[in-house]
């Protein structure tokens, strides 16, 4: 027997209410008792003694039997002047708690509750708890991330700006601005690289002399390139006709009118006989007609006057009609430079295309050539080239070399990212606008990241500040689990002869 009494009594939490019913501890229509009990006690706790104790069991906890035994001990105290001769209570109080006891220790109905509570806290309580501060803490990891993607990505877009600004030639400070003054120092810029083309002498002969020798090509190679090392950067009119403008008119910028008038816009009122009748307005052009006045006008001209064509050319001793006669394709006087002939040959969109072929041309020629110089060490090859003139004869891989990296530098430094900007630019000034709320929306990206940040640290915080909120409250409710724990076990141990009880899967 001894053995057995220090034997101990393993329960299993979620299991308790079930073994408690099984050995008839607790009856098992027990919550319509506990449900009469709460009645009796929400009517009690409205006529409570001003008592801090009292106030913290009452205050945010649900009341069991264990705490309306603690309620009852605090009113022996503070009713002691209602005790009679006979050891009772007079107080209204009084008798209402112990009431309460006694209905919560019929049939044990007490036991049933607190093992009911215990039971919920283990399984749901508790649970729902961890799983709100889980996914606080998800929460916060995924704002923080977001928050790094919102910071790179506002960083990318300022970079992304000021990487383009670059690009343009620009601080960035005011882009229109500083596009435009980029445009009004593009002539000069163009007019450099023109003076650069004189470095072009050397290639293009060669260029010249091994079309001659290989392929009996006597035509000129390359003339743009030929006229632009010689002369330089100068106007399409000095290009197309050869000699240098007396007057050179440059085209200036039309910007589009604020209003495009058309028929439609315009009430021209409706053409009636001028007399006034049926609404119609009388047009006056400025133009009268008097009587008598000869215009030399015949129906039915005569032979002398027309001639054996029937064509009236008017009188014979009219002075005869000067006609002037000027080339195809131009209204202007010669010596006169006006329209796309007062443009450079860079800044003309067809010759600098023009300009830009031919130099691509000759590097394709040069890298060609280098690569066939690498591969003349034979015999066969070299007395291929005996006849050949001096110029091919006299290269070697370094000339070619360098003057292959002074064709690329200039075809590089015109077909930039920089001065096809500029082009186009100076083509359309609506372009500038267009660039500017480009650039413009890469800042107000990074400024709308900056601001989702903002946000996303903002939701942070509440989610930090949620979770602050749940941690006491299961630490609270891991304290009370426990005394409802221990003061369940003491219960039962009570009724098996102080046997040794342990509810097993206790956790919050």
């Amino acid at each position: 027997m001894d053995n057995v009494q220090n034997v101990p009594i393993d329960i299993q939490t979620s299991k308790l209410l079930d073994w408690l019913v099984d050995r008839r501890h607790c009856n098992l229509k027990w919550q319509s008792a506990v449900m009469t009990i709460r009645e009796k006690i929400n009517a009690a706790i409205q006529d409570m003694p001003e008592n801090e104790e009292i106030k913290q069991l009452l205050s945010g906890s649900y009341i069991h039997y264990f705490h309306c035994l603690r309620i009852v001990e605090i009113l022996k105290g503070t009713e002691a002047s209602s005790k009679n001769i006979f050891g009772r209570y007079s107080s209204q109080r009084m008798k209402d708690w112990q009431e309460i006891v006694s209905l919560y220790e019929k049939d044990n109905a007490y036991l049933a509750e607190v093992a009911s509570l215990l039971g919920r806290s283990v399984s749901y309580e508790g649970p729902a708890l961890r799983r709100q501060v889980s996914k606080a803490q998800q929460l916060q990891q995924e704002l923080s991330r977001r928050e790094l993607e919102c910071q790179s990505g506002a960083a990318s877009m300022r970079e992304r700006f000021y990487t383009s600004c670059k690009q343009y030639g620009i601080t960035g400070e005011n882009v229109a601005r500083e596009l435009q003054a980029l445009v009004k120092d593009l002539p000069s810029v163009l007019e450099e690289l023109g003076k650069e083309a004189a470095c072009l002498e050397e290639p293009i002969q060669l260029y010249g002399a091994f079309t001659r020798f290989v392929c009996d090509w006597f035509e000129p190679v390359v003339p743009m390139l030929t006229f632009a090392q010689q002369r330089g950067n100068t106007t399409v009119y000095e290009w197309r006709t050869g000699s240098p403008p007396s007057v050179v008119e440059r085209p200036s910028v039309e910007e589009a009118p604020p209003d495009t008038v058309t028929e439609e816009t315009i009430d021209w009122g409706e053409l009636g006989s001028g007399d006034g009748s049926g609404g119609a307005v009388a047009v006056d052009f400025g133009i009268s007609v008097e009587d008598g006045v000869d215009w030399d006008i015949s129906l039915e001209p005569s032979i002398e006057q027309t001639g054996s064509d029937g064509i009236d050319w008017g009188g014979g001793d009219a002075t005869p009609l000067e006609i002037e006669v000027v080339d195809m394709g131009t209204d202007c006087p010669e010596g006169v430079a006006r329209g796309e002939d007062a443009l450079s040959l860079l800044e003309s969109p067809q010759t600098r295309g023009r300009f830009i072929d031919e130099l691509m041309e000759l590097e394709v020629f040069l890298c060609q050539r280098l690569s066939e110089m690498a591969e003349e060490a034979d015999v066969v090859a070299m007395s291929q080239f005996q006849l050949a003139p001096t110029v091919i004869q006299a290269q070697t891989r370094e000339r070619v070399k360098g003057m292959l990296g002074a064709v690329r530098s200039l075809l590089d430094r015109l077909t930039n990212v920089r001065m096809q900007h500029l082009f186009m630019i100076q083509a359309s000034p609506r372009y500038v606008e267009r660039v500017s709320e480009v650039l413009r929306q890469k800042l107000k990206q990074a400024e709308i990241l900056v601001l989702k940040r903002a946000a996303l640290a903002e939701q942070r915080q509440a989610a930090l500040e949620e979770q602050g909120k749940l941690e006491p409250r299961i630490d609270l409710l891991a304290v009370r689990t426990h005394q409802l724990q221990r003061l369940i076990e003491a219960d039962v141990s009570k009724r098996y002869n102080n046997r040794p009880v342990n509810l097993m899967g206790v956790s919050v």
